[in-house]
Parts: C-alpha cells; structure tokens; sequence
C-alpha cells in the first residue's frame, strides 16, 4: 500500500522493451536507495511496480503489457522524470490517504493556471472515472494524493501548493500531457455497491 505523498523524482536511465515488456530502470535519489530489496513494491507514477534488480541507486522493474497500454509509462524515454513512492510500512504516518497502485486510467491536461504561488490544473474527465470524482473527494494523480476542487461532467481541477511543484514532475507538465489517475478505493467501493443496488432493484416494467 501507498499513502500518496510522493517522495520525490527518479529519472529514467533505461526504458527498453521487448516481447511486451518494458525494463524500466530509474537513478533514485540516494536517500531513497537504502534498504532496497528484490520483490519490493514501489509506486511509479502512482503504479505499484516490482523491483527486479537493484545496484546503489540505480532500480529495474518489468512493466508489463497491462500496465503499459493503461498507464503513460508507456510513455517514458531516456532523462524522464517520474513520481517515485517506496511502499508504507506499518507505524508509518499516512499524510495522504491509502492507495493501492492500481491506475483506473489516464486523465489529460486542458488547462494550466497560476496566480501567485497557486498553480490550479485542470483534466479532461475520464468516462471509466466520472462516477468516482467528487468536490473535495480524493484522487491519485501521478501517485500524489491531492483534493478534488472543481467538478463537472466534462473536467475536474486540482489545485497545487509551491512545493508539491518542486517535489513532483507537476511542475514539468505541460497541456496535453496525460497522467495516470488512481480513485479513492472507499468512494469507489461506496459507488459501486449503490450502483449495484439500485440496478438489482429497479422496478418491474411488466
């Protein structure tokens, strides 16, 4: 599990695919490579990846074909930068709210603003997401735990304080770039139970 408070950036210093794969391997900060160990989770871009191979700093996962097709991964090339979360531990403070790592979909930016030292970011909703996003709701978005400001059926916006800009690749983004969005397990267990329940009982139209 995750808490959604990234803990900083690891650039991209291998991305080869083959047969479906992607060996991705990332240069995490040093203070972040301690204590590492096969098989551990780590979120990358808010996806819950496996460590294949570690060597110092520099950390390979294997990315399958899933995983490249849903989340923009896929996307990486040599000298990216990504959102790096190593798995909570049990004691730990959860200062965002519980993630799993696995991304519903891809959301895209339609529009950046700043005024001052605010910085609002605005998405395209995603259909498999909608039923998900509420005002003042959580969402992971790049594997950052941040709080839903404005929505509606066509978009929903975010917004951002300085350092979450300097700790996180949201202060690279640009229009058009697509990020991978995780909902809030509770809303969505919530949402999908009433679903079920209001469609087990409809009325009879016989």
């Amino acid at each position: 599990m995750f808490t959604g408070i990234v803990q900083g950036m690891a650039r991209v210093i291998g991305c080869e695919q083959d047969n479906g794969i992607m060996h991705l391997e990332l240069d995490l900060p040093a203070a972040h490579a301690e204590q590492l160990a096969l098989g551990a989770s780590v979120a990358i871009n808010g996806t819950c990846l496996t460590i294949t191979e570690f060597n110092g700093t520099r950390v390979t996962f294997d990315v399958i074909d899933t995983s490249l097709e849903l989340t923009n991964l896929g996307q990486l090339t040599l000298g990216d930068q990504v959102n790096f979360e190593r798995a909570a531990r049990i004691g730990d403070e959860i200062g965002g709210h519980l993630m799993s790592g696995h991304i519903l979909c891809q959301a895209e930016i339609i529009d950046i603003s700043s005024e001052g030292n605010n910085c609002s970011i605005r998405f395209a909703t995603p259909k498999e997401a909608a039923a998900y996003l509420l005002p003042k709701g959580f969402v992971g978005l790049n594997g950052c735990s941040l709080t839903l400001v404005d929505v509606d059926a066509e978009s929903f916006s975010i917004s951002l304080i300085p350092e979450t800009l300097k700790q996180t690749t949201f202060g690279l983004l640009e229009i058009g770039d697509r990020v991978n969005l995780e909902v809030d397990p509770q809303t969505q267990a919530v949402v999908d139970s009433v679903q079920r329940y209001m469609a087990l009982n409809q009325p009879s139209t016989c």
